[in-house]
């Protein structure tokens, strides 16, 4: 269970990196349309999980492996606009499937 300030700090590192991918979507994502479904971190708040769907553009794992060798510079744009927080937390990205994965059953659903 996650406590109030958690959700909060999910919500504004889920603001910055969309404000984030939409200014650098033809650098850092190659072009394709990314957009955080969530932010998920943890109860030390040393990590945060970073949820992406990847929309448009070359294979989704070709964009996550550009957004991976960028992390660091994406950690430091974010870190520049959370100045209210002493110590930013680390930023690890996963495609996010779950509409992928409701395509197929509502697919199935229909057979």
């Amino acid at each position: 269970m996650s406590s109030i300030r958690q959700n909060k700090i999910e919500g504004t590192i889920q603001e910055e990196l969309s404000v984030f991918f939409q200014r650098n979507a033809r650098d850092i994502c190659l072009g394709a349309m990314v957009s955080v479904t969530a932010v998920r971190i943890t109860s030390d708040l040393s990590i945060a999980r970073c949820y992406l769907s990847i929309f448009g553009g070359p294979d989704k794992k070709e964009v996550l492996a550009a957004i991976q060798q960028h992390a660091s510079r994406i950690r430091g744009d974010v870190g520049k606009r959370l100045k209210n927080m002493r110590k930013i937390p680390e930023l690890v990205y996963f495609i996010d499937d779950s509409l992928d994965y409701a395509m197929k059953i509502d697919e199935l659903l229909k057979k």
